[in-house]
């Protein structure tokens, strides 16, 4: 993309747009584009691979579509890099050979599984199974390993308490029992999960897998308790909500305001039908965030 600001004089315009000096298609509307720009007017010329020429007026800025999509492409391939890199330091820091390592199956576990040796036991959380025979990985399940050495996964959002919000792709219920099965829960994520407060960067609620003939009553009565509305999660590719691995619904619980979440969570899955919230509290030990600047940062569970 080439874009060319001139005001009065034709001359930045001949310096920065070669391209049209040797497009003969383009001659007329040159020589005429000249012509208009004597007046003092701005005019923005983006022309591209297409051979397609915008012309922006004073007020009327056209933004390129190349552009914005360009910056949102690095900004996505940023992130997946600092997922790449709290991955690997989780990984290399607290997984020894022959530990049984459970794993969840977000984004993120991508690169910790490929972090990971031959050597290990992995148990299958969640939709992690095809990952972890690609990478030629010994598959293993809680009937076989009730006690795991170490568990990894990753959050939707952690707060300042490491209380995390997980659950936004679907899993929760079979993620949070690997986590509840191990010695250590280990979290990684990149810079944009990290939040002083739960809802500060997650938007889209505490996910709560329900059975789904109890999903209007137990959506009308998280509303009741604890304001804000719960909303039943439909599915983008297909007609009708979303089914959980464990054939339920999910509600997502659009929260008002900060809460004692380990009070709010226990009380949530008393209110029947529910099977498990998407709040992780005090189950965490560490958080390993991925960042920007390519640097890696944790953050340990504070010591009451």
């Amino acid at each position: 993309m080439v874009k060319v600001f001139a005001r009065g004089d034709p001359a930045p315009f001949e310096r920065f747009c070669p391209l049209l000096e040797f497009t003969p298609h383009f001659g007329d509307l040159r020589r005429s584009a000249v012509r208009v720009m004597r007046p003092r007017r701005w005019l923005e010329f983006a022309v591209s691979s297409r051979r397609s020429l915008l012309l922006s007026l004073p007020g009327k800025h056209v933004r390129s579509s190349s552009s914005s999509s360009s910056r949102r492409h690095h900004g996505t391939l940023m992130a997946e890099e600092a997922k790449k890199l709290a991955a690997y330091a989780a990984v290399d820091n607290h997984i020894q050979n022959n530990q049984v390592v459970g794993v969840g199956s977000g984004s993120t576990i991508v690169y910790a599984v490929d972090r990971l040796s031959k050597t290990f036991h992995l148990i299958l959380s969640t939709h992690a199974r095809q990952l972890i025979l690609q990478h030629g990985l010994t598959l293993s399940d809680l009937d076989r390993h009730p006690e795991l050495d170490v568990a990894i996964d990753g959050a939707d959002e952690v707060d300042a308490a490491l209380t995390l919000i997980k659950g936004g792709g679907g899993c929760l219920t079979q993620e949070k029992i690997v986590a509840g099965c191990a010695k250590h829960f280990i979290v990684i994520a990149d810079y944009r999960k990290d939040s002083k407060a739960l809802g500060q960067q997650w938007k889209k609620g505490v996910p709560v897998e329900v059975i789904p003939m109890a999903y209007v009553p137990v959506s009308r009565a998280i509303a009741r308790r604890f304001g804000g509305e719960a909303v039943l999660r439909m599915a983008v590719s297909k007609a009708g909500p979303v089914v959980t691995d464990n054939s339920n619904f999910i509600l997502d619980w659009k929260f008002e305001h900060a809460q004692n979440w380990k009070e709010v969570s226990t009380a949530i899955k008393m209110i029947p039908g529910v099977v498990e919230t998407g709040l992780f509290v005090g189950m965490a030990e560490r958080v390993y965030f991925g960042m920007e600047d390519g640097s890696v940062e944790t953050r340990d569970h504070p010591i009451n």
